[in-house]
């Protein structure tokens, strides 16, 4: 069952919240962060993105970024912009996009659990990613990271959070600039405390994660190192969502060679595996195994045959379907984690972000994906399997900064 626990979070002061909070640091390129930051010295990509505050050429991984970050962190600290709240509590995080809610729990959730399989992943990690976030969390003391958690729908739960959210005022409530809304409760009441992580430890027998393996999976090494020290590096910084509120968004392919097929004799190599149909319109897939394609200007639906794909968790995934019968069979790509010949775009981008990149002409063609859906994910998690890369796109975003959590505390 899940172990998860309240703890004192260092967050902004009520009136620096709105300019404290950044987009998570693995969303944006340093480039992105520093023209997001400018003029704003509240900005908490100030410390996820320290690179954005030392000269243009320091590469991303040095010690001198993780040293900044820490300078940066006990400035923000010191100047009272952010501080540590004095008992430990859970906190209610509620983020609006398109008139659409979702409202999960901010809470530590235990790495024992990380490393028994009582969290769930379904995504492997990159090493450099994951060593840069243990460098960043050993150098601030700090896990800035707010991992992205699933959990089966649970009515009481349901019912705890809803009546704190009608008979609590919130302590930040604004509206990012990217028209998402952010709002936030403190939930102190050792009652209510007790009855969630009880029913968390007693009924909930599997949390997921949805975004963020590489915070995980950096906490977890962290912990090796130093937990008998730090306590409480025994724990990782964790907003749990109930899974009917959470819709997970397509992630696209953009690809950049036909590896010397023309066009028109690629799409004949496809009708083995595909049913193709000119689309006088952007293509966006709506039901499985049906993908858009856009190349030469023109927009195509392909629809998988019966008979090409096999049926497991992962074989029927759209994305390994793409793989197969696509990208490795026709376009000498194997690898979509170090294939240079691929990128990716969020489906949050539209896809006259597709057909942009396309006509940039640094990529030759898009696919647009039907997106997987939250049961497909936990599917998948439970069997023990693993997902391809860049398969979930969750939206809206966490924001860095509300709450982090200190392990050095």
């Amino acid at each position: 069952m899940a172990i998860i626990k309240p703890f004192k979070a260092l967050r902004p002061q009520a009136q620096f919240a709105k300019s404290v909070a950044s987009k998570p640091y693995d969303v944006l390129t340093s480039a992105e962060a520093k023209k997001e930051a400018q003029g704003n010295p509240n900005s908490f990509l100030h410390i996820t993105k320290s690179e954005i505050d030392l000269s243009e050429n320091t590469y991303i991984y040095s010690p001198e970024v993780y040293e900044k970050a820490k300078e940066n962190l006990q400035a923000f600290i010191k100047r009272n912009i952010l501080f540590t709240e004095n008992k430990e509590c859970f906190y209610i995080y509620r983020l609006t996009m398109n008139n659409k809610s979702q409202v999960g729990l901010v809470a530590l959730s235990s790495i024992e659990d990380y490393e028994n399989n009582i969290i769930r992943k379904h995504e492997l990690t990159r090493p450099e990613k994951e060593q840069d976030r243990i460098n960043h969390i050993k150098a601030t003391g700090a896990q800035t990271g707010n991992v992205f958690m699933a959990y089966k729908n649970h009515a009481e739960i349901d019912k705890l959070i809803e009546k704190c959210i009608n008979n609590k005022n919130a302590v930040y409530d604004f509206i990012a600039d990217d028209n998402v809304a952010h709002t936030l409760w403190i939930i102190n009441e050792d009652k209510f405390i007790q009855q969630v992580t009880d029913i968390f430890n007693n009924e909930i027998s599997y949390t997921y994660i949805a975004d963020g393996h590489h915070r995980a999976a950096s906490a977890a090494k962290v912990k090796e190192e130093v937990v008998e020290k730090f306590p409480g590096a025994g724990y990782f910084l964790t907003t749990l969502f109930p899974a009917s509120q959470l819709h997970i968004l397509d992630y696209n392919r953009i690809v950049k060679t036909l590896n010397g097929l023309s066009a028109e004799s690629f799409l004949d190599e496809l009708k083995n595996d595909f049913h193709i149909e000119h689309k006088t319109a952007a293509c966006k897939p709506e039901m499985l195994h049906k993908f858009g394609l856009f190349i030469d200007n023109n927009w195509y639906e392909l629809t998988a045959k019966p008979g090409t794909y096999s049926n497991d968790p992962i074989g029927s995934l759209d994305i390994t379907i793409l793989q197969n019968n696509v990208l490795s069979k026709f376009l000498g790509i194997y690898d979509q984690r170090s294939d240079q010949n691929i990128d990716f775009v969020g489906g949050i981008r539209g896809l006259a972000e597709l057909e942009k990149r396309v006509n940039s002409c640094e990529f030759v063609m898009a696919f647009s994906l039907f997106s997987i859906t939250i049961d497909q994910l936990f599917k998948i998690a439970d069997s023990n399997k693993i997902m391809p890369p860049k398969t979930t796109w969750f939206e809206p975003k966490l924001r860095d900064g509300l709450v982090t959590h200190l392990i050095y505390e």
